[in-house]
């Protein structure tokens, strides 16, 4: 990761050569914003600012870059920060805000499309709305350096670094949340972390009892017919246009879905075992039907390690 700061920006020169860039294509000039609509507050006046032409890229009003005073605005700040980012080569660019800053989207959107002239330089936006912490049905304030909200260090102290990440990639960045501190440590379908890893545990079990098997990729799977079987066969076949859609989309929450999804087939599969003795995955005396098995249950678990992996989140061997 690199970190940015803006008062080095600030300090190298990183604001001037930003807003030369729009000055050099006739897109900063001295003007006068129209007064704020609605209540005007009691202290507004008309004073003469240092604007950028915005509304020429999609923006509903101009925007100023440098107070009356000749100070630079936070506008200004964040134009340099987008152009340092372009001269560095990064023409596809995403940031991450909070929901409070919406009605920034089109000026920055804009400043950026001002500063890519005729390049592929484009800026993408995700909103993040706040998430509520929960246990036992009501509001929690952990943090005894903050006081007023939980930071996600103790979150992460409370239920650990796998649990935070796959909870919070349950949902869409701009869907409102509450992430309930009773279910994350729950052993139950409850926590979606829990049931992912538990499924993936119950199929490495079932690797390990199985032994080595050569040529499970020539396996011959038209035993496999029963409604559970083919159920979990098709939630695999569809896992690489769920990465691609996900990463184009950029909806990570698409794979958290898919997993608890996969999951619940699996579990499905495995309960038909115990219920229907036919349906078991390891059977002496049906070796082809008992090969089939195992290369499902090994794509299972190769699925989900993958899906893990896109996560961040550590696959575990067994549940203890």
């Amino acid at each position: 990761d690199v970190f940015s700061s803006e008062d080095a920006l600030v300090q190298a020169g990183g604001v001037t050569r930003g807003l030369a860039i729009l000055e050099s294509a006739g897109l900063i000039y001295q003007g006068t914003l129209e007064p704020p609509k609605g209540k005007i507050p009691e202290d507004w006046e008309p004073r003469e600012q240092k604007l950028f032409r915005s509304t020429e890229f999609g923006d509903d009003v101009d925007r100023p870059v440098q107070k009356s005073d000749g100070s630079n605005t936070y506008f200004a700040n964040d134009i340099a920060y987008h152009a340092d980012k372009m001269a560095r080569g990064f023409t596809q660019m995403i940031d991450v805000w909070g929901a409070d800053h919406g009605g920034y989207v089109k000026r920055m959107q804009a400043a950026v499309k001002a500063l890519a002239g005729n390049t592929q330089a484009s800026l993408d936006v995700v909103l993040c709305q706040i998430v509520r912490v929960m246990k036992d049905g009501a509001p929690v304030r952990m943090s005894k350096r903050a006081g007023t909200f939980v930071e996600l260090r103790d979150l992460i102290d409370e239920v650990g670094p796998d649990a935070v990440r796959f909870i919070m990639l349950m949902r869409k960045s701009d869907a409102q949340m509450e992430f309930d501190l009773n279910a994350a440590v729950a052993q139950t379908r409850d926590n979606p972390v829990f049931y992912v890893q538990y499924a993936h545990a119950r199929a490495r079990s079932v690797l390990r009892a199985a032994g080595e098997i050569s040529g499970l990729a020539d396996a011959d799977l038209t035993s496999l017919t029963a409604p559970e079987e083919l159920a979990l066969i098709r939630k695999l076949i569809a896992w690489p246009r769920i990465v691609e859609s996900a990463a184009e989309a950029r909806e990570p929450h698409r794979i958290a879905f898919f997993l608890y999804e996969l999951a619940g087939d699996f579990h499905a599969l495995w309960n038909a075992g115990r219920d229907d003795a036919a349906l078991r995955f390891l059977q002496a005396d049906r070796p082809t039907e008992t090969k089939a098995r195992v290369a499902l249950v090994s794509a299972t678990a190769i699925v989900i390690r993958s899906g893990l992996a896109v996560l961040g989140v550590q696959p575990v061997e067994e549940m203890r």
